[in-house]
């Protein structure tokens, strides 16, 4: 659970609107992407610094910039003072551990949410936060490392085709999110994939590894969930709220979004239920497996107690045993053994015992 926990110590007795990273790694320069288009042109260029992006904004297009790392505080700080956002936003940005939400303002909308991504050689999630500022004719959006999921936002971008190139800046904030949400699904896919070979386990030769793995994709789920909870509350206030920085076509695909948004929480819950029932069929399959143990033993120690009995009458050495000189005494002790245990065989599998 330590790779999902932030500390939050770092802000203790720091004032409000404080830029204290939190759960940031010093990764290096930041990356800065910015793209400017219209329908009949755009423009794409990766800066040094942000004040290039500002002299490259035009107010009859749509102009995206793009900050991988949020460790750099004092580009964030030149971004809050371009575009007057407020201190509070700027602290949120820094903070990794931030809950999903949004705030509304009046020039800008601020959401913040977690991009998922799978890490296929540890087979774990990765959790990216991703902070996005909407205003009338741009869009900023922050994430914590390089790699994301808007390539084909890009592409399409780049491309010109489909309706992206003409719509305004409340479009591209969607399709962002929904691409981001979109991935959610391949997410569950994977996670479908290690239920589905975990039951398996489970059912042919339950293991203590089994156990181990089946604890780490509890863990994976439970930040899964976290992550994805309040996304609901996210995308309902924004196609709710009136403001003027959404248009009404816009509406229509927001409320798309809010269905993606409740399938993939009902899915996760579902998966939820399935991977706690799992730990009860462990439990069980490791019963079984030991029934089975004892159940052989059982039957063997049954077997031969009647024979150790007859060995324990004839151990005792009395002088006046009469079967102790006879010649056949030997041979019929024998056979009254063998005979014992073949009825007790017989008995146990007349009880589909074994």
């Amino acid at each position: 659970m330590l790779r999902f926990n932030k500390k939050m110590s770092k802000k203790a007795g720091l004032a409000p609107g404080a830029m204290v990273p939190i759960g940031v790694e010093d990764r290096g320069k930041i990356t800065i992407n910015f793209f400017n288009y219209n329908e009949e042109q755009f423009q794409e260029k990766k800066v040094e610094k942000v004040e290039e992006c500002f002299s490259l904004i035009k107010d009859n297009a749509v102009n995206w910039i793009n900050i991988d790392g949020l460790h750099d505080t004092e580009t964030i700080k030149k971004i809050g003072k371009e575009f007057a956002i407020h201190p509070l936003v700027l602290e949120d940005i820094v903070n990794t551990a931030q809950r999903p939400k949004c705030e509304v303002f009046d020039d800008y909308i601020f959401v913040v949410l977690k991009m998922l991504l799978y890490d296929e050689d540890n087979r774990a999630i990765k959790i990216d936060q991703v902070s996005l500022i909407c205003g009338s004719n741009y869009v900023i959006s922050f994430q914590e490392m390089v790699g994301d999921v808007f390539n084909p936002i890009r592409e399409r971008i780049r491309n010109g085709k489909g309706r992206l190139r003409k719509m305004g800046s409340d479009y591209l904030a969607y399709v962002l999110l929904d691409v981001i949400i979109d991935n959610y699904f391949l997410i569950l896919e994977k996670l479908a994939e290690r239920i589905e070979e975990l039951e398996d386990e489970l059912v042919t030769n339950p293991s203590p590894e089994t156990l181990h793995a089946i604890h780490h994709l509890k863990t994976d789920m439970i930040f899964f969930r976290k992550s994805i909870w309040p996304l609901r509350e996210v995308v309902n206030g924004l196609q709710r709220d009136e403001s003027p920085l959404i248009h009404e076509k816009t509406e229509a695909y927001l409320r798309d979004l809010y269905d993606h948004t409740i399938e993939v929480i009902d899915t996760l819950e579902l998966f939820r239920d399935m991977v706690s029932g799992m730990l009860d069929i462990y439990l069980s399959s490791i019963s079984n497996k030991m029934n089975q143990v004892m159940k052989v033993l059982t039957m063997i120690a049954t077997i031969f107690i009647p024979l150790t009995f007859i060995a324990g009458i004839y151990g005792m050495n009395f002088k006046y045993m009469p079967e102790l000189e006879w010649r056949m005494g030997y041979a019929v002790v024998l056979s009254v053994m063998a005979v014992s245990g073949l009825v007790m065989l017989f008995f146990f599998k007349r009880k589909k015992w074994f």
